[in-house]
């Protein structure tokens, strides 16, 4: 089938409009359809609205506001017959079959003949959907699901019938993958799909079961937040996230949905308490709060918290749950064993869950391993139900059923002492419906590390970094240290890899991760102990031994290709901007933060910087504008909200790669590395023509207004009269040429100049202690 090159997305609301801008952000024009309201002066003021709204929305649903061009507002009545030239209509209208019934009626005079059509309902079956449509649109016809907001959640849940083409299917699974960036789950025609079936169960389990246990919001977030290994909000935090008033919409449609024998039934109706919130406006973070709400009489914020019993808010005390404390010393099953209120009402829960998702299978999924993949993207979980049960050991928990007299399900039973999932000549399997090990599939295209990991040994390493052989003679440098920060370990490892491995046989590196976030920046714990002891020749040190290792890796003998997901704050930048050549996810933040803790980028940040904008043929021509230019990134610590941005800062260069699938950025990088590789060439160094005196004058000038204008604190002029003279050039002026360790020398005279003052150790201090910047 042709590719997709057009989209009509018909309904405006938040899914819809936010699927819309996916498709957008994938470069394809998208016409975003809806009503026409009545009695108004623009038809098109439904879809309209809602690009407005896309475009202001935060977390922003646009990687750049440039893609919000690409998307088309209409309406129904008159522009329905420009889904003529569109290759995938997608529905988002109210879950309502009558009138998604009678759309699709419409839709077919229409379409054009091989014209996708889906619907994002996750309530109503495929079959209603399509009964008595004639098979011409049966043909064509799908169910695809996306997750809430559509451009950072993973998941796509495609559900197709017996009558769907595969060619169709292929299509949109296809495009789902490489252009939206969406990991693909093919589900059963059942209520609910995977992710919300269990995803359901197990929020409305988790507020029905604290209420009969008698445990507070706080203590059962804090034993079903990480130790279990779902989102640190924990359930009624995510609630609050999702909004209180969907809940009894998404629990009455899956109820009315499900046979009666569903153990979903067995939980109850939602809580009055429930009811009476939304009543009173509290729905959530959207509303006046939910079961957390932050009172701000008196000019103060203060968190609250609900009580389940009487609805009365008290201040939220953080309490140190005994329970919690043993799972994160001995694991989830020593808290599910531990003698108190909170694990007893943990156990109650998560027993149910594991037990629920092992009786839906293969009812809702060919396999285990498509449940927790599901769970794993469509609600954050760390793990998936069954790598859940294999935690807490498949006898264990079977066990522990019988002693309370409930049946273990039979692929519990299935498993008899066995793990779900097992390494098997390198390659990881999961146990089938039969009691057999099948291999993980993964996508054709798609390499993982945790692959490779399983299957070899590192190259060489330390506890902070360690090297892997990616095949093909292409080597991936991987940091483990928390969060990823970079000290001198990690260093060592970067300057052995760019030293040995030419001699070793690999023609080129990656630098990549699949933790969360690629890199935070540097453990500035080192800089305030080093401050704090005066032990300045340390500090020095740690800085000149950063510098010369992104020289080393600028310079080295082969291509480096970084491979960034997530944050690359601060030396995580400086690493990326010193690759041969980037292939990023589309979700990459990154930016020079230093600023925020006191300091200036000493790792090479300013020096690239400066030279991309001073080579940049179509940046304006003279010495300030690379200042200039530097200067408002730096100074403000600003941060790209996607590698899309990231070129605007040149953070990223113009040709750097940008992947829209994650789990497709490393055989992206790999292949950009060999491709490199044939006939790769050192980077010419850059020479600076820069202001000096005059130029840090003129920034002067804007910081000292800034001050006085109270938008800038006593230390932020400070830093930013450091940061002037540094990107200025210190001592010199235009006539003089500047070498690249020039401009590192400078860097680095800055940040230890800075670094000396109290002002900035209080800052490095904050951060440490509170995450977040500290203004003085």
């Amino acid at each position: 089938m042709p590719e997709i090159k057009k989209v009509a997305v018909i309904g405006a609301g938040v899914m819809g409009a936010g699927i819309a801008a996916q498709v957008a952000n994938a470069g394809v024009e998208v016409l975003l359809l809806d009503i026409v309201p009545k009695d108004a002066d623009d038809r098109n003021i439904i879809a309209k609205g809602a690009i407005q709204k896309l475009i202001k929305s935060n977390p922003a649903a646009l990687m750049h506001k440039r893609n919000a061009k690409l998307m088309i507002p209409g309406n129904i009545d008159d522009d329905l017959k420009k889904i003529k030239d569109c290759d995938w209509i997608v529905e988002a209208v109210i879950e309502r079959l009558d009138i998604k019934q009678d759309l699709y009626k419409k839709i077919e005079k229409h379409r054009k003949k091989d014209a996708v059509v889906s619907s994002n309902t996750s309530t109503i079956p495929l079959e209603d959907l399509t009964d008595g449509l004639p098979d011409s649109f049966a043909k064509y016809f799908m169910i695809t699901h996306f997750f809430n907001p559509p451009r950072y959640m993973r998941l796509l849940e495609i559900v197709s019938s017996k009558k769907t083409l595969k060619s169709a299917v292929k299509k949109i699974c296809a495009f789902g993958d490489e252009r939206l960036g969406k990991s693909i789950v093919h589900c059963n025609d059942t209520p609910g799909f995977i992710a919300n079936r269990i995803g359901t169960y197990w929020l409305h389990a988790s507020v029905m079961k604290a209420m009969e246990h008698g445990i507070g919001v706080e203590e059962a977030d804090a034993v079903l937040s990480r130790p279990a290994g779902v989102p640190k909000t924990g359930v009624f935090g995510l609630l609050d996230l999702v909004g209180l008033d969907l809940m009894p919409h998404i629990l009455g449609s899956l109820s009315g949905a499900l046979p009666k024998k569903d153990a979903f039934h067995a939980l109850g109706e939602p809580p009055a308490l429930l009811e009476t919130m939304i009543k009173d406006g509290y729905t959530g973070r959207k509303g006046k709060g939910g079961f957390y709400r932050l009172n701000k009489d008196g000019g103060k914020k203060v968190k609250e918290v609900i009580s389940l019993k009487d609805q009365s808010y008290s201040k939220a005390l953080r309490p140190k749950v005994a329970a919690a404390k043993v799972a994160k010393k001995k694991g989830l099953r020593a808290m599910l064993e531990h003698d108190s209120a909170e694990a007893k009402y943990a156990w109650d829960v998560l027993s149910h869950v594991m037990s629920y998702s092992a009786e839906l299978v293969p009812e809702i999924a060919d396999n285990i391993e498509l449940v927790d993949r599901s769970m794993k993207l469509g609600y954050n979980w760390k793990l998936g139900p069954f790598e859940l049960i294999d935690k807490v050991g498949s006898d264990w928990l079977a066990e522990k059923l019988k002693a309370e007299g409930r049946p273990a399900p039979k692929l519990l039973k299935k498993a008899a002492g066995r793990k779900f999932y097992k390494v098997q000549d390198g390659v990881l399997h999961y146990l089938d419906i039969k009691g057999k090990y099948q291999p993980v599939e993964r996508p054709e295209g798609v390499i993982l590390l945790e692959d490779i990991k399983r299957n070899s040994k590192p190259v060489f390493g330390n506890f902070a970094a360690s090297v892997w052989d990616a095949g093909d003679g292409v080597a991936c440098l991987e940091f483990h240290t928390k969060m990823n920060a970079l000290n001198p370990f990690v260093m060592n490892v970067i300057n052995k890899a760019v030293k040995e491995l030419p001699d070793r046989g690999f023609k080129g590196m990656v630098v990549y991760n699949e933790a969360p976030n690629f890199c935070v920046g540097a453990n500035i714990a080192m800089f305030l102990i080093g401050a704090k002891l005066m032990l300045w020749p340390l500090v020095s040190y740690i800085v000149k031994q950063g510098q010369d290792t992104v020289q080393n890796m600028k310079y080295a003998d082969f291509p480096i290709v970084g491979a960034p997901s997530g944050m690359a704050l601060g030396g995580g930048c400086e690493i990326l901007l010193h690759c041969s050549a980037v292939e990023a996810h589309v979700e990459t933040y990154i930016g020079l933060v230093e600023v925020g803790v006191g300091i200036v980028p000493g790792w090479g940040g300013c020096k690239e910087l400066l030279g991309r904008w001073a080579y940049d043929p179509k940046a304006p021509k003279g010495p300030m504008t690379p200042v200039m230019k530097s200067f408002e990134t730096i100074a403000v610590a600003a941060v790209a909200k996607s590698a899309v941005e990231a070129k605007d800062y040149k953070f990223f260069r113009p040709d750097d790669g940008i992947i829209m699938n994650r789990d497709r950025v490393l055989a992206n990088a790999k292949a950009r590395v060999l491709s490199m590789a044939k006939d790769y060439k050192k980077p010419e160094p850059f020479e600076y023509k820069l202001p000096g005196d005059s130029g840090a004058a003129a920034l002067g000038l804007a910081v000292d207004g800034f001050v006085k204008r109270g938008l800038a604190t006593p230390h932020d002029a400070t830093i930013s009269t450091a940061l002037s003279f540094a990107l200025s050039g210190g001592n010199t002026d235009v006539t003089e040429t500047l070498s690249e360790d020039d401009i590192l020398k400078l860097e680095r005279k800055t940040l230890i100049k800075l670094a000396k003052t109290k002002e900035s150790q209080d800052r490095v201090a904050h951060m440490l202690t509170k995450g977040k910047p500290l203004r003085n």
